[in-house]
């Protein structure tokens, strides 16, 4: 087998330009292929976090009545809404996939929040629990969290996020500064910022409203028995929960789901429609694998679109090995008077073709390889190198070779030594 990778190499080096030109169908599919792969993966892996978050694992688990996210207006939360006090969350957190849960209250201040003339208008104001800023990932910059005795005593206290700090204060220390809501005054106590690795792809406003949309004028945080104080009355709680992996989202948001739908004790709010309550988990994890599935799709019909080159250049190594068995056949007729087998000279031809192919194959994967990072640069789309793709490519390379040798290494193998030797 050695000897017979020698001669091939030796038989390749011998008609340089010959043997590229029959590899260049070759190069040419595979380097389609592992480009196309390469792109298809990297934008598959994009949607998987734009849409879930790298690294975060957060699942929202709201109230709906009927199809539509609860929103209270004015009223007062339906009897027979669970309070998510510590015996829930434990129940959640005894489910398997869930590392973390945190129970908080949402709501959005078109006006009303002011520090001396300056005004933070449409802000999103949070009641958070104890659990709120270790569960989402965020962390203190300036000042601290909530302690336990600010909600026992209903201390007016507030947590800004850095957003809102820039608005309402500009290059000001906020710390110790009285802030204005609804009339009320409140003091910061913290400034915070959520950690994050995960940096959303923007290329329209479409998307940057999609992932900053809430937080352009920031978030103003409070303890959760501080907020009713805010608006009034009471809400029913949201839930976030931080699962194990990325891939326990679904199944840690459906549980927790279920486990608050079993505290809820009312089938509807008494009204004509008969309104139904129920807390539903978004499935942003379903979303990515809805998208990936499409862009896999595109990408095979793209691969079997790459790979009629490859068809082409297999009947390109045949013709070339068809001529090699024409030039060589005197020298195929000598051997086999000399007492070589079939099977040696079967071999010998088919080993030629398929270190052609595989040769071609590699210098097809550098290509590839190369023809990806361009496409990213100029077309600005992700790439993710598949080293499955690559293992994949050089070995069907080989196998072109095989299947497309095989005819002209029968005709090799099956020469009348006496003919061979008598061909001019």
């Amino acid at each position: 087998m050695l000897e017979n990778i020698r001669l091939s190499f030796q038989g390749i080096w011998a008609h340089k330009m010959r043997s590229f030109l029959t590899m260049l169908g070759i190069i040419i599919g595979i380097a389609a292929i592992i480009a196309i792969v390469s792109t298809i993966k990297g934008t598959s892996e994009q949607i998987k976090e734009n849409l879930v978050g790298s690294g975060d694992n957060l699942v929202e688990v709201q109230l709906y009545a009927g199809e539509w996210e609860y929103y209270s207006g004015d009223s007062m939360t339906p009897d027979g809404m669970p309070m998510i006090d510590d015996d829930i969350k434990e129940e959640i957190m005894e489910i398997e996939q869930v590392a973390g849960v945190s129970a908080y209250r949402r709501g959005v201040m078109y006006e009303g929040i002011y520090y001396k003339d300056k005004t933070l208008s449409n802000a999103t104001i949070l009641g958070v629990d104890e659990d709120y800023f270790s569960v989402t990932g965020y962390v203190v910059t300036k000042g601290r969290f909530f302690r336990d005795i600010d909600r026992e005593e209903f201390n007016k206290f507030v947590v800004l996020d850095t957003t809102a700090v820039s608005t309402l204060f500009g290059g000001e220390n906020p710390l110790g500064a009285t802030i204005e809501i609804m009339g009320e005054t409140y003091v910061v106590i913290g400034v915070v910022e959520q950690q994050s690795g995960f940096e959303p792809t923007v290329e329209s406003y479409y998307d940057w409203y999609t992932y900053y949309g809430e937080e352009v004028s920031g978030k103003i945080f409070v303890t959760d028995s501080v907020w009713p104080m805010i608006y009034g009355f009471d809400e029913p709680y949201n839930v976030v929960i931080k699962a194990k992996s990325t891939e326990d989202m679904t199944l840690a948001g459906r549980g927790t789901a279920d486990v608050l739908n079993s505290h809820i004790n009312i089938v509807d709010d008494g009204s004509e429609s008969g309104q139904s309550y129920t807390y539903k988990s978004e499935d942003l994890l379903e979303k990515a694998k809805a998208l990936q599935e499409v862009s896999a799709s595109t990408s095979q019909q793209l691969i079997w679109i790459a790979s009629i080159s490859l068809i082409v250049g297999g009947i390109g190594v045949m013709n070339i090995m068809l001529v090699s068995v024409t030039e060589r056949t005197r020298e195929i007729g000598l051997k086999k008077a000399l007492g070589a087998r079939k099977k040696v000279i079967l071999a010998q031809f088919l080993t030629e073709a398929a270190v052609l192919t595989s040769l071609g194959g590699v210098l097809g994967v550098g290509a590839g390889i190369g023809l990806a990072y361009l496409i990213s640069n100029i077309a600005a789309v992700p790439v993710a190198i598949s080293g499955a793709a690559i293992l994949v490519s050089v070995l069907f390379s080989v196998v072109i070779g095989i299947v497309f040798g095989f005819i002209p290494s029968v005709k090799a193998a099956n020469l009348n030594p006496i003919d061979a030797l008598r061909y001019e």
